[in-house]
């Protein structure tokens, strides 16, 4: 959209009580305009989807690899004052090392287990968080739950993880 739009859009969800991130996934003039209207939240600008490989990439007109595109945007959305982006983990490792704790990193893709839908670039829980993830996005697999009963069960089970992962018995 234009940026006054984004403005508009990011200044009604500051407006909610609980709302924390907005992702934004677009232009700098539109980062940018997000960042000026964001008040307490924090704006995550969108690097690669992890649904895109690099077949994808190129089939769109991309002259790099997805590490370097991913690198380049995390760059500008932190010059364009974004806290943190959206990240495959397995490209976390990266950012951490060329940028370090100065942006959130939050991944979408979390498979659990072997994966078998239209995620490309996906890691489990605990790789993910290894590799330098501040946050994980974890849908389809509590959602379809599979391998368990409830998506609650499959929910618990993650949380698990999480829990056994930062706090080792």
């Amino acid at each position: 959209d234009v940026p006054q739009t984004v403005v508009s859009a990011v200044r009604l969800l500051a407006l909610h009580e609980g709302v924390t991130f907005a992702t934004v996934h677009a232009s700098d003039s539109l980062l940018t305009a997000a960042c000026r209207a964001k008040q307490h939240l924090n704006i995550l600008a969108v690097t690669v989807l992890p649904s895109l490989d690099q077949g994808d990439l190129n089939d769109l007109g991309f002259q790099a690899d997805v590490k370097q595109i991913v690198l380049s945007r995390a760059r500008r959305a932190l010059a364009l004052g974004c806290d943190g982006v959206i990240s495959s983990g397995l490209e976390a490792p990266e950012l951490r090392q060329q940028l370090d704790e100065q942006l959130l990193i939050i991944t979408p893709g979390i498979r659990p287990v072997q994966n078998t839908d239209d995620q490309k670039r996906t890691v489990n829980v605990e790789q993910a968080f290894r590799n330098g993830a501040d946050y994980i996005v974890v849908g389809r697999p509590i959602k379809e739950h599979y391998g368990f009963d409830t998506p609650r069960a499959a929910a618990l089970s993650i949380q698990q993880r999480i829990t056994t992962l930062f706090n080792p018995s």
